[in-house]
């Protein structure tokens, strides 16, 4: 399923859905951190995704994490929260979700790389690397929060 991402934009259509999610900044000891490259919309992007019944938004992002990368992690801290009403999802069946989401900072524990039917490439990138690589505005967002707020590498 195809998706665009509007922020900021005039033209974005309406929103019809609110959908907790979470995402997760997943560092290793070298300093190195986590991205899939999505196929929907072939941009960079950090492991996550909606929420379950029954689970919480760090779970969320430890399953999710798992499912798109063949990684499993343990959350050590939050990036922050994202919340912008002027951030939406638009979805080829029609949903419209408005932004939603919590981000964590993760630590792998154990696992290893493999792309899901949702990614078509993962891979360990240093962080500055990653100014290179296409990436929607929100992921970038999330990223340089985390590189700003000088959050722990790894414990």
């Amino acid at each position: 399923m195809g998706r665009r991402d509007y922020e900021d934009d005039p033209n974005a259509p309406a929103a019809n859905s609110l959908v907790p999610a979470a995402s997760a900044v997943v560092v290793d000891d070298a300093g190195r951190i986590l991205l899939q490259r999505r196929r929907d919309n072939g941009m960079w992007a950090l492991p996550g995704g909606v929420m379950h019944i029954g689970e919480s938004l760090p779970d969320c992002a430890i399953r999710e994490t798992r499912e798109e990368t063949g990684v499993d992690v343990e959350i050590i801290s939050i990036v922050g929260t994202y919340t912008n009403p002027r951030h939406v999802f638009a979805y080829d069946d029609g949903e419209v979700r408005q932004e939603f989401s919590v981000c964590f900072v993760a630590r792998p524990v154990a696992g290893q790389l493999a792309v899901s039917e949702e990614s078509t490439d993962v891979r360990w990138f240093e962080p500055a690397e990653i100014d290179a690589l296409p990436m929607v505005p929100s992921i970038r967002k999330r990223v340089n929060d985390w590189r700003d707020g000088n959050m722990p590498a790894a414990r």
